[in-house]
């Protein structure tokens, strides 16, 4: 009994990202803390359903919270979290047939979009021959991102396109690999003539790897 009780406990953990939208959860607060509020509008569910899934992943451990006003904040308890979160999606891209399929109905035809690979982009950042956008809202990238960066949410890339040099190679990153608005702002940028492609992976995948990251943490 004691043996079943230990393996429950460490279980734990996993049942608690047994879910679609706690996963969710977990690679949007791999960007930064967020009220519940945001958490919600991000992917899109209900406050109250939101609430629900943060409780649990709170029980499991895998987040934390603080107060400041009326608000609670919530983050990952630690990055270890976040490692366990890219382990799990590692392990379901590698041994389920079905991830590739999921992911391109999900993300479109990735074919034609050309990557960067992290170590890339280091050399071509100390090269200072590249634009970075990160695509992410503001912000995440107000709580870390690539150095140098340019901050475009998705959202305003079109009403934005004249503040990118149309002479020098675009890279775009945003959450991660299964992350789509680096592959929009990619196709955005390419319709209209420029050089863009994508990262590798996202903002948290170069954060682990113990690559530079900025900050610009506002008051709340």
């Amino acid at each position: 009994m004691a043996k079943d009780a230990l393996f429950s406990g460490l279980s734990g953990p996993a049942k608690a990202l047994a879910n679609g939208r706690r996963a969710e959860i977990v690679d949007v607060l791999a960007q930064g803390e967020r009220p519940v509020e945001e958490i919600a509008e991000q992917i899109e569910q209900s406050v109250a359903n939101t609430s629900h899934h943060l409780q649990q992943l709170l029980r499991a451990g895998l987040v934390d919270t603080r107060r400041a006003g009326t608000r609670i904040y919530y983050r990952l308890a630690s990055d270890t979290v976040v490692a366990l979160w890219a382990a799990l999606r590692d392990v379901a891209a590698s041994h389920q047939g079905d991830i590739d399929r999921l992911a391109a109905a999900y993300l479109g035809d990735r074919a034609e979009l050309e990557t960067m690979t992290r170590g890339q982009l280091q050399e071509r950042l100390r090269r200072r021959d590249v634009v970075v956008l990160d695509v992410r809202p503001a912000l995440e990238f107000a709580a870390g991102h690539i150095p140098g960066a340019l901050s475009v949410p998705i959202a305003d890339l079109q009403q934005r396109l004249r503040e990118i040099p149309t002479d020098t190679q675009v890279v775009a990153y945003c959450r991660g690999p299964y992350c789509a608005y680096a592959d929009d702002a990619v196709r955005v940028l390419r319709r209209r003539g420029r050089d863009a492609l994508r990262l590798e992976d996202g903002f948290p995948e170069w954060a682990r790897a113990g690559l530079p990251v900025e900050a610009q943490e506002t008051a709340r």
